[in-house]
């Protein structure tokens, strides 16, 4: 017995000193990506999207490492609002992500209706909207269920629990539909060249796969798996961190050309600038004001 629980705690351990520090990994990556897009890389429609997307995973690892370092600090254990709290951004990450990939996915198999149909300031008003809309969807369920107080309203917290899962689970699956379309699409269908930023979304749609889901599971089911197994909330938490502080990286090797040694800066603008990306019809596409 006292076997299995030295063995726990040296798991739970080890999966909380290695989420600290690749959320820390994933901190710094996230903020040269916030830095070059906010004020060295123009706004197109798509990397206003992968702002957004960066300023998300910014805040989700933010509150990752604080909430790390206070346990660590402290000895005290982590609370529901501390998952409350970092979910709400995950959540808003995933709806980012989501609204990138569909809208990529229409730009590449629609071009022409994209372009003449697309509002000029679509991307900028989506993602405040997602902003806006994210808060109830996360804190609702969250205050009927009983995470952010004592006391539970079961009615209220089944009601809402139902509907918030359900939203997840839609953003999932437009978000990894979309990446699935987009795939077969370049790969079989369009005679254009493979450009930067399907890549990209691509890449993000695996990751989505493997680190995002387990972290919308254990919301979905989140009394049953901290019964039946503790060490689900410590795993998808590491996953999720891995999810997060990958980006950057994939925009890196998205960017760099094998055997030139170019800046960081360089690297980006031509992972995330839209100048070169390919629109419709073989034209850029529109470097606005978005």
């Amino acid at each position: 017995m006292f076997g299995i629980l030295n063995s726990w705690r040296t798991v739970n351990s080890v999966l909380f000193y290695l989420t600290l520090v690749i959320a820390a990994g994933g901190l710094l990556g996230n903020g040269l990506v916030l830095w070059n897009l906010g004020f060295h890389i123009k706004k197109g429609p798509f990397n206003t999207y992968l702002l957004h997307l960066a300023a998300a995973d910014f805040l989700f690892l933010s509150c990752q490492v604080a909430f790390s370092i206070v346990q660590a600090v402290l000895g005290s254990s982590r609370d529901t609002l501390y998952f409350v709290v970092t979910f709400l951004w995950f959540s808003a990450g995933l709806w980012l992500l989501a609204v990138l990939s569909a809208e990529r996915c229409l730009s590449d198999v629609f071009p022409s209706c994209h372009q003449h149909c697309r509002p000029p300031h679509a991307s900028t008003g989506l993602c405040v909207l997602v902003w806006v809309l994210t808060l109830p969807a996360v804190l609702l369920p969250a205050n009927a269920c009983g995470l952010l107080h004592e006391g539970t309203r079961l009615l209220a917290c089944i009601r809402y629990h139902a509907v918030s899962v359900t939203w997840l689970l839609s953003l999932a699956c437009v978000a990894l539909g979309a990446c699935l379309l987009l795939f077969i699409w370049v790969h079989c269908c369009s005679p254009r060249p493979r450009p930067t930023f399907c890549g990209i979304v691509q890449g993000s749609g695996v990751l989505l796969l493997f680190c995002r889901l387990p972290f919308i599971l254990y919301w979905s089911l989140w009394p049953i798996l901290n019964f039946l197994l503790p060490i689900f909330l410590p795993l998808a938490t590491l996953l999720a961190c891995v999810d997060s502080s990958a980006k950057p990286l994939l925009y890196f090797v998205m960017g760099r050309q094998p055997g030139n040694r170019e800046p960081l800066r360089t690297v980006l603008q031509k992972a995330l600038g839209e100048g070169s990306q390919p629109g419709a019809r073989g034209l850029s596409l529109p470097m606005g004001p978005i």
